[in-house]
């Protein structure tokens, strides 16, 4: 399986979305600062993700969640989540 997920940081409420075959291995790299992306932005909450059996399938997933229609899919889908605190 492959994965395109979303994190949220807690600290600043940005998102980051990604993509890999592992995501348990991959959020503890997130949560312990191991991803040169993610790292002084933490701590990370899993909002999001989606299973692909192919891997294209997940990497073109996660190039449309970036983009501005996947935001606002993602806002939309959320959006009891995200907006919870105002």
């Amino acid at each position: 399986m492959f994965y395109s997920y979303i994190l949220k940081s807690e600290s600043d409420g940005r998102m980051y979305t990604g993509f890999t075959s592992d995501l348990r291995k991959r959020f503890k790299e997130h949560i312990t600062g191991k991803s040169r992306y993610t790292k002084n932005r933490g701590p990370y909450k899993l909002i999001y993700y989606e299973a692909c059996i192919n891997e294209q399938d997940a990497k073109e997933r996660e190039l449309y969640l970036k983009g501005g229609r996947g935001k606002r899919f993602i806002k939309s889908r959320l959006k009891r989540f995200l907006f919870r605190t105002g």
